[in-house]
């Protein structure tokens, strides 16, 4: 059986300009939450990765007609059907958890299999069965496969996550668009994409206020009706492309982005010394490289602080410091598989995954055959591939392509040497 890798020869100098994606984490619920509007809905901007795909997949199997047009999806819902989806769609990526509360909302029920995605160590949705019980839902988690949730009626209620997750905030908002009365969530997750799904939901008649603060307040209606709906930009991939400018740009622009949704990166590039220029009406950020940097520490915190998602494509501008440099990881203490894959590089790195803290030391690069365990470590090792000497091959790159549009295609434009390959 075949598969295909990516190679890249490293020491090529990029420049250029690059436009930033919709949002992977906006995307991957608000597809799942136009399963509740009565009509059609229109949705722009969409990366074009395969975990959309797979959301557009689970909806036709809903029998929800849709039309995917490049970054343009169509969606109508007049003949849907609710039906079991304990499948491996379901399995293969994480955010079809957002299906359980998106269908909850519309049917009062589902049956939907355990959620997969990248293996990042324990990451519970306790949270969000917390919320659907505290709306009225019974839960049936006799299933090793798949859980039912069911609710006679679905009714508001005072929510408090006990950790902040983005995840549990949005799925409870989905289920309670449309429960009797006010839910109000508290610790709520603030993130760009928990904004973008309340104004799409808004956008579809749902009545949300405090998007982007500790406290969401959601007044259930009875209705939702078709809308035309733009999704933000992707913070994650315009922060990756930050990276891979401040490791081998001699300069470019990373178009189509908001920066304040990556201000925390911003800053931490330039305590390292990098040269950024944000333009923040024409949206976008010019980066031009610099030969050495100085070493930092950082911490990965809940938004607006440094997001975890970072922490793994950062790293590689942490081997250019002029000294060694910590990072803690607060949210995923599993997230360095990255580490020994870039120890097989000549990286001097260690990991301790039971405290999630990484000491990174100044090192010379080399080319080798690396495996890209999850999204972000896969866009890590291709930021250290074009800062190698020689050849690397990055393999399992499925999940690579879940989360960045055209990544080979956009870097091969920037004038590095990457290319695919079967083998």
């Amino acid at each position: 059986m075949t598969q295909e890798v990516i190679k890249i020869r490293g020491g090529q100098t990029l420049e250029g300009e690059v436009t930033i994606s919709g949002a992977k984490n906006s995307a991957v619920a608000i597809i799942p939450a136009t399963l509740l509007a009565q009509g059609q809905v229109k949705l722009d901007g969409l990366p074009q990765i395969s975990d959309v795909e797979t959301l557009i997949s689970l909806l036709e199997d809903l029998n929800i007609k849709v039309s995917l047009d490049g970054k343009q999806l169509e969606v109508d819902t007049t003949e849907i059907q609710n039906a079991p989806l304990p499948n491996n769609k379901v399995e293969s990526l994480r955010a079809s958890y957002y299906m359980m509360g998106a269908m909850l909302g519309r049917f009062k029920k589902c049956v939907i299999g355990l959620p997969g995605g990248c293996p990042l160590g324990p990451r519970p949705i306790d949270q969000h069965i917390k919320g659907f019980k505290a709306l009225g839902a019974e839960i049936d988690e006799s299933s090793e496969t798949s859980m039912k949730i069911e609710a006679k009626e679905l009714h508001g209620a005072n929510i408090f996550l006990d950790m902040v997750s983005v995840g549990a905030t949005i799925n409870i908002m989905l289920a309670a668009v449309h429960a009797k009365g006010q839910t109000i969530i508290e610790n709520a997750a603030k993130e760009p994409e928990v904004v973008d799904v309340a104004n799409f939901l808004n956008s579809i008649g749902a009545e949300i206020k405090g998007a982007g603060t500790s406290s969401l307040k959601i007044s259930g209606v009875e209705e939702l009706h078709g809308t035309e709906y733009s999704v933000i930009p992707d913070r994650i991939e315009a922060g990756t492309y930050m990276c891979i400018a401040a490791a081998v740009g001699k300069e470019i622009s990373i178009n189509n982005i908001v920066p304040k949704h990556v201000e925390a990166l911003t800053m931490k590039l330039k305590e390292l010394g990098a040269d950024v220029e944000v333009d923040s009406d024409a949206e976008k950020v010019t980066i031009k490289r610099q030969s050495t940097y100085k070493n930092v520490d950082i911490k990965t915190l809940v938004y607006p602080g440094f997001a975890t998602d970072l922490q793994q494509p950062i790293t590689p501008l942490l081997f250019m410091t002029d000294g060694p440099s910590f990072v803690t990881e607060t949210i995923y203490p599993a997230r360095f598989r990255h580490v020994e894959e870039l120890k097989k590089m000549g990286a001097n790195i260690e990991a301790d995954m039971t405290l999630g803290t990484a000491t990174i030391k100044p090192s010379k690069l080399n080319g080798a055959e690396v495996y890209a365990s999850d999204l972000r470590a896969g866009a890590c090792l291709i930021t250290a591939g074009l800062l190698a000497e020689g050849i690397t091959t990055v393999y399992n790159v499925k999940h690579i392509y879940r989360g960045y549009t055209d990544i080979v295609k956009n870097l091969k434009t920037l004038g590095a040497d990457i290319w695919t390959e079967q083998i």
